[in-house]
């Protein structure tokens, strides 16, 4: 038996058989909409290969139940590629995600604006992203399932639904595209000019290995960044972790509202 599938039976032997329609993964400073799940949380300790997602912010835990009237498993915490030089770290939870029978991931993250119309406290529906950081999470797969196409990484129907979800609760969700940065270092002013002439919109150091990976696994997505900061070189703010995670409950509240009609318009 596959460690995926061992440590799902786990879960389903404390959390019930029912699979969970939606899988969530919280970024900085969104941990406590964890709280808002009716179920069983699951410390990621008693997960044996899970990661620590020793990121003050993030609350390593599983929680298993429902929201909204739909069946959910969120991942109250995420471990980045710049905690362990590993793009894939997050691969065992997708994959525990899925055997648990899991088709549809949202992912949520806190970044940084290319965009004035796009300040502090904003969001941005992910429409693409772009890999910066040079790494790929499936760099060493062996199988020939690693040639995963990414044309609709971001998919159109989650996206619609969600954008059909903010607007009914009258806030903007403007799409954009998601650069990654390996981090932990913020970006520089240069490579903020460059991200823009790229064609980014927003900067950030988690989500796109996990998109790709989900999508290695079959999983659809959609992502939401909660805009924390201006890009360096964009505004006279100081950038710093203890700001971003200051910064995340502005945007967390919109996005709480959000998620939770989306998930009453898909019940």
């Amino acid at each position: 038996m596959s460690r995926s599938a061992e440590l799902s039976r786990l879960i389903r032997d404390r959390a019930g058989e029912e699979p969970p329609e939606y899988g969530l993964i919280l970024g900085s400073g969104l941990g406590h909409l964890a709280a808002a799940v009716e179920g069983v949380a699951i410390l990621y300790s008693d997960l044996p290969g899970f990661p620590h997602a020793g990121v003050s912010g993030h609350v390593p835990q599983l929680v298993i139940g429902q929201l909204e009237g739909r069946r959910v498993a969120v991942l109250g915490g995420r471990a980045h590629y710049y905690e362990s030089g590993r793009a894939d770290v997050m691969r065992l939870p997708l994959e525990v995600l899925k055997a648990l029978g899991t088709r549809q991931l949202i992912l949520t993250n806190a970044a940084g604006s290319l965009r004035a119309a796009m300040p502090p406290g904003s969001l941005m529906l992910l429409s693409d992203h772009i890999a910066f950081a040079g790494t790929n999470p499936l760099i060493g797969e062996a199988s020939e399932a690693r040639f995963v196409p990414m044309s609709d990484a971001h998919d159109p129907t989650l996206r619609a639904g969600l954008k059909a979800a903010a607007e009914a609760e009258g806030i903007a969700l403007p799409e954009g595209v998601y650069c990654w940065f390996s981090g932990p270092s913020f970006e520089t002013p240069a490579e903020i000019r460059a991200a823009r002439i790229l064609g980014a919109d927003a900067v950030g150091m988690s989500t796109v290995p996990e998109v790709i990976l989900a999508r290695f696994l079959g999983l659809r997505c959609a992502a939401v960044s909660v805009i924390t900061n201006m890009g360096a070189g964009l505004s006279d703010e100081a950038i710093s972790h203890e700001h971003t995670k200051a910064m995340a409950p502005l945007g967390a509240a919109k996005l709480e509202r959000i998620l939770r009609r989306f998930l009453g318009q898909a019940a």
